[in-house]
C-alpha cells in the first residue's frame, strides 16, 4: 500500500561512527540465542527492524507517513511497521514475543506499559546511546514528559513521542443555536449537566437518540472528575487505597446518574480496539451529541468548522485536574545489538521530528520545547487555535499514578468504573467492592518489599 508523505525528507544526525561508539560502550548486550523479527544484521546493507504500534485513524496514517519519511531520509535503517489494534494489544503481543525470544527491535505504547517492562528488565536503557549522540539534546525534552521515561536513579528506558491529555470538544453551532456560553458551560461538570439537559431537550425531536454530552468510557474521564473533587487513588505513602473516599464516590455517582438515570449523557463501550472511541467521535460529528471528552490527539479526525475545543471542567467549583502523560517508544533488550542501535536512530527521529508532525496532524502536545519556536509549527497554531487547548491544559494537569502493584489496583478501579457507567451499579457499592480487591493487592505488594 502506498502512502503520501506530507513532510520533507529530513536527515538524522547520527553517523556510523556514533553507532560504533555505542556498541563499544555496551548498551545492554543481547541475551545468548535470542532473535528479533527484523533479522538483518548484515554490515553490507541497511539494517531492517520491526516497530510495533497500535494506532488507527489519522494517528495511524501519520505514523505510516513517518515510517516512510524516515526510511527515505537515510540508507542505514529500514523500519517495518507492524500494526496492532491498540496499545493494550501491543503490550500483550510484546509480552508473548519476549517470552518466545522472537522480539521486535522497538515499539510504541503507554508510559505505564513501558515502566512495567522496564521494571521487569526487558527494555534497553538508552543512556549510553544518548551520551554518544551530541545532537540529541535531552534538556530540550519537556521535563513533565521525560519524568515518565526514567527510573528512580534517572536512567532512561523510553522516549516520549507526544504528550496527551483529555480535553472537551463541542458543537459550536449547537451551542450558538441554544444560546450556551462555552466558558460558562465548561467551568464545572454541574454546568455541563445543565447544558446537556438544554441541548437534549432542543434536539431530541430531530434526533431521538441525541445526548447532550458524552464522557469517554473507561476510567480516565471518571478519575479526572474525581481528582478535581480532591479525590485520590491511594494515600500519599501508597499503602492505603482511597478511591472509595467520599470525594470519589460523589463525583462518580453524579456521572452514573447523568448517564443511567437522567440519560442526558451517553457512552460507547466495547468493540474492537478503538471502535468505541471513534463511535463517540462520530456521534458529535454527525449531530447525535453536543460534545464529548476525548484525547488531544482526536483533532486530526474533527471538523473545526463546526467543532471547538475547551479545557476540561472542574467538579464542585474546584479547578480541573486532568491527567497529562506521554506516549512513549522503547527498545527491546532481547533484540540484537545492531537492531537496537538502528532502533535508537528511528526513535530519536520520532522524538524530534515526529513530535511536531503528530502535534500538527492530530493535536497532540509536542514533547520538545524547541518545537514551539519552529516557524512551521507557529504558523500551524495561527491557523489552528484549538491546538492551544491541550497545551494550556498540560500546564494545569496532574501526573498519572503509576500502579506499583503491576496494574492490580487500576484494574480493580477500571472494573468499578465499567460497573458504574455500563451496569448502573451505585458508585459507593462498586468502589467499595473494588477497594477491597485493590487493597489486598497493595498489601501483598508491600509485604513482598519487606
Amino acid at each position: 500500500m502506498l502512502y503520501t508523505v506530507k513532510m520533507k525528507k529530513r536527515t538524522i544526525a547520527l553517523t556510523l561512527a556514533m553507532l560504533t561508539m555505542v556498541s563499544a560502550v555496551g548498551c545492554g548486550k543481547n541475551d545468548s540465542g535470542s532473535t528479533a523479527k527484523g533479522g538483518n544484521e548484515s554490515a553490507s546493507g541497511p539494517v531492517e527492524i520491526e516497530f510495533w504500534y497500535g494506532l488507527g485513524g489519522t494517528l495511524g496514517e501519520t505514523m505510516e507517513e513517518m515510517i516512510v519519511a524516515f526510511n527515505e531520509s537515510q540508507d542505514e535503517v529500514v523500519v517495518k511497521g507492524v500494526v496492532q489494534s491498540s496499545y493494550e494489544e501491543t503490550s500483550k503481543m510484546l509480552q508473548a514475543a519476549i517470552a518466545s525470544g522472537e522480539v521486535p527491535a522497538c515499539y510504541l505504547g503507554s508510559h505505564i506499559d513501558s515502566t512495567t517492562f522496564a521494571e521487569k528488565g526487558v527494555l534497553e536503557y538508552m543512556d549510553d546511546y544518548i551520551a554518544a549522540d551530541p545532537e540529541f539534546d535531552k534538556d530540550d525534552i519537556i521535563e513533565a514528559f521525560m519524568d515518565y521515561c526514567r527510573d528512580s536513579e534517572g536512567h532512561v528506558y523510553s522516549l516520549p513521542v507526544w504528550g496527551t491529555t483529555q480535553v472537551v470538544y463541542y458543537r459550536k453551532d449547537m451551542f450558538e443555536e441554544v444560546g450556551l456560553d462555552p466558558d460558562e458551560v465548561f467551568a464545572t461538570w454541574q454546568n455541563v449537566a445543565d447544558a446537556a439537559r438544554t441541548l437534549q431537550e432542543h434536539y431530541k425531536t430531530e434526533e431521538p437518540n441525541f445526548f447532550g454530552f458524552e464522557p469517554m468510557s473507561g476510567p480516565d474521564c471518571l478519575v479526572d472528575i474525581a481528582c478535581s473533587n480532591a479525590g485520590t487513588i491511594v494515600s500519599e505513602d501508597e499503602k492505603t487505597v482511597t478511591f472509595n473516599s467520599d470525594a470519589f464516590v460523589e463525583a462518580m455517582e453524579s456521572a452514573r446518574k447523568w448517564i443511567n438515570e437522567e440519560k442526558i449523557m451517553g457512552i460507547h463501550f466495547g468493540g474492537d480496539g478503538w471502535e468505541y472511541w471513534y463511535k463517540t467521535i462520530d456521534d458529535v460529528m454527525q449531530g447525535r451529541a453536543g460534545g464529548y471528552i476525548g484525547s488531544s490527539g482526536d483533532q486530526g479526525d474533527l471538523d473545526f468548522n463546526i467543532i471547538a475545543a475547551h479545557v476540561q471542567p472542574g467538579f464542585n467549583d474546584n479547578p480541573p485536574k486532568p491527567y497529562v502523560d506521554p506516549i512513549t517508544a522503547a527498545i527491546v533488550k532481547k533484540a540484537p545489538d545492531v537492531e537496537k542501535q538502528a532502533a535508537f536512530k528511528f526513535l530519536t527521529y520520532l522524538n524530534k521530528v515526529g513530535t511536531k508532525n503528530f502535534s500538527m496532524s492530530a493535536g497532540y502536545v509536542p514533547v520538545r520545547s524547541s518545537v514551539k519556536e519552529d516557524e512551521e509549527y507557529k504558523a500551524y497554531l495561527e491557523k489552528n487555535p484549538q491546538a492551544l487547548v491541550p497545551i494550556e491544559q498540560a500546564e494545569l494537569g496532574r501526573r498519572k499514578w503509576h500502579d506499583i502493584t503491576g496494574g492490580d489496583v487500576m484494574t480493580a478501579l477500571s472494573d468499578a468504573c465499567d460497573l458504574i457507567e455500563i451496569e448502573n451499579v451505585p458508585a459507593k457499592e462498586a468502589l467499595d467492592d473494588a477497594a477491597v480487591i485493590a487493597q489486598q493487592a497493595l498489601d501483598e505488594y508491600w509485604a513482598n518489599q519487606e
